[in-house]
């Protein structure tokens, strides 16, 4: 079986920046196991087309990236919204005719579902869409998109969520069955030391800066800890990056005038992503808003327990799987609050649940899983 994904998160580089990226590369090449994968995916660089491990990967060239950024309510972004919808199209479409796939599966519901749909009018492939929650929780509100996210999902032969409140939207959303199946990525193998059996404690933060992903919250939270609680932490390291550097940066700055061991670094690849979760003993976790966060399997793959917010998925899991401490809200006093019980709770306590967590987002099972889907549509 030949099967092709479509998508518009595929990193160019290693550089960190490439959000879900990471995990949709993995997701190909163990794919890539079980059947003939192409990739057909949006790019900042140039259009290309080169082999990569297992796959063929076709690569086009978008007019603005990344394409987060592309806003339906701004007229200035409709032109490149225009180009990339039909570049898109004319890529895949190229791919379709010249080899014939048996298959698509878009990542995420758009643009890559309706560039599948339009294969499936034109020579009748079927295609599953792999939702994202910007997808059903940014885009779906937007009216006309709404409308036509639901004829997307309703024309796809099935539909798959990567978190499990978010696959009850979908299902509200188009009226059909979503399953439940989670990204996270592959790590690479590497020595891991073991947590701290008693304080201090290293403290670690990775993933965008940006409102919704809370590194604000984290940051006045430290500020509100006392001389006695910075005595049970050995340091604190900030990766990542986005729009709100300049505040975090000041508000870090602020934290080191007082003399506390905090530290403020960029992107991390893949590698340097690992070091840093090995070298935590607790990984920080204070969104806003959130499903199954990438760097909650990141996590639980190297044993290293969270103190999060209550939101999205994270306290069903957490009913399931005590993975660390978990808030009782957003704000900053449930945050603050939870780390200071972090730091008066050995990380050894939760090694056994966050073993039983890695379990279940273990990118090779899952790529499995999705190819049993496909069998069952051999004839």
């Amino acid at each position: 079986m030949h099967v092709v994904l479509v998508t518009t998160s595929y990193p160019e580089s290693s550089s960190g920046s490439e959000a879900a990226g990471g995990f949709v590369a993995d997701f190909a090449q163990q794919l890539a196991r079980y059947v003939q994968v192409t990739v057909v995916a949006a790019a900042a660089g140039a259009t290309s087309v080169r082999t990569e491990g297992l796959l063929r990967v076709h690569r086009f060239a978008v007019r603005r990236w990344p394409l987060s950024t592309l806003r339906p309510l701004h007229p200035a972004d409709w032109w490149p919204i225009y180009a990339t919808l039909r570049d898109g199209h004319k890529s895949l479409r190229e791919v379709v005719v010249t080899d014939r796939p048996d298959y698509i599966l878009a990542l995420w519901a758009l643009p890559s579902g309706h560039w599948a749909r339009s294969m499936l009018r034109e020579f009748g492939i079927p295609y599953d869409v792999w939702a994202l929650g910007s997808d059903i929780w940014s885009l779906g509100k937007v009216p006309f998109l709404r409308s036509y996210l639901r004829v997307v999902l309703k024309g796809a032969n099935r539909r798959f969520a990567d978190g499990l409140q978010l696959g009850k939207d979908v299902e509200k959303l188009s009226g059909v069955s979503c399953e439940f199946l989670p990204s996270t990525r592959n790590l690479p193998k590497q020595e891991v030391r073991d947590v701290a059996m008693s304080p201090p404690y290293r403290i670690a933060f990775l993933g965008r800066w940006h409102l919704n992903k809370g590194v604000d919250i984290l940051l006045e939270s430290l500020g509100r800890l006392t001389p006695e609680d910075w005595g049970r932490i050995s340091e604190v390291r900030i990766c990542g990056g986005g729009p709100l550097e300049t505040e975090v940066r000041r508000m870090v700055g602020e934290l080191q005038a007082l003399g506390h061991p905090v530290s403020v670094g960029g992107y991390l690849d893949t590698v340097e992503a690992t070091k840093l979760i090995a070298w935590s003993d607790y990984m920080m976790l204070p969104s806003r808003v959130e499903s199954i966060p990438v760097i909650f399997s990141d996590a639980a793959q190297m044993g290293r327990p969270l103190v999060a917010t209550p939101v999205g998925d994270l306290p069903r899991l957490f009913d399931q799987h005590e993975f660390g401490i978990l808030a009782v809200d957003t704000k900053i006093d449930g945050f603050a609050n939870a780390l200071i019980q972090a730091l008066c709770t050995p990380p050894s306590r939760f090694q056994s649940e966050l073993a039983a967590v890695a379990g279940k987002f273990d990118i090779a099972a899952i790529a499995a899983r999705y190819a049993e889907r496909l069998e069952d549509l051999r004839p």
